[in-house]
């Protein structure tokens, strides 16, 4: 009887070890990027960037962070002006491709 309990809890332990490794394969997956998708993120990163510079100018569009993934770009770093904020955000958002912006540029 003993041996009968203890075959029931090797078996509910390793269930639950299956699932939870499997849960964990599933979120790896999901946030790998193919050698496209990289490409990709990496040509959008550089499209955001020229316009950040073109709109703003390059000495305050060196401060600001650019970061893509998948279509979400995330801008942040420091600028001199409310202004250079809103402008640097309007200049990324006129980018093809760019799906959504994180805005955590802040005015120093």
């Amino acid at each position: 009887m003993a041996q009968t309990r203890f075959s029931k809890l090797l078996m509910t332990l390793c269930a639950a070890l299956a699932l939870g490794l499997s849960a964990c394969a599933t979120d790896q997956a999901e946030s790998r990027r193919s050698a496209g998708e990289f490409a990709s993120d990496a040509a959008l990163t550089a499209k955001v960037k020229t316009a950040i510079a073109s709109d703003v100018g390059a000495p305050t569009a060196a401060n600001i962070n650019v970061q893509s993934y998948r279509g979400e770009v995330q801008l942040s770093g420091f600028v001199a002006s409310a202004e250079q904020a809103s402008r640097a955000l309007a200049a990324a958002n006129g980018v093809d491709g760019v799906r959504m912006i994180r805005n955590d540029v802040r005015v120093k």
